[in-house]
């Protein structure tokens, strides 16, 4: 783990393993927003990662060590800073209800 001096705060490593466009492997998870067989968002400690494809299933969730697996035939990975930790209200409820 890594710390912060200026703020105090520890952040942790996050990292993003593809294997044949088949099988993706994402540390730092802290919880999965949507999934469906051809969209998965899930919420890292760098940001909201989408990842698109097709026939998509979580194989393995374990969020208290942050660690998820995908599989299926993966087209994208697209990172944006919506949804980021540090803001309020981007969990799924909020997002159904705006």
């Amino acid at each position: 783990m890594n710390e912060n001096k200026q703020t105090g705060k520890t952040s942790k490593n996050q990292n993003i393993i593809l294997e044949n466009r088949e099988k993706l492997s994402i540390s730092g998870v802290e919880h999965v927003d949507s999934f469906n067989e051809n969209i998965i968002a899930v919420q890292t400690n760098r940001g909201l990662a989408t990842i698109k494809g097709n026939s998509l299933n979580i194989s393995k969730l374990n969020l208290d060590d942050g660690n998820v697996i995908i599989e299926g035939s993966i087209d994208s990975i697209i990172y944006s800073d919506r949804g980021s930790s540090k803001s309020k209200g981007n969990g799924l409820l909020s997002k159904m209800f705006k």
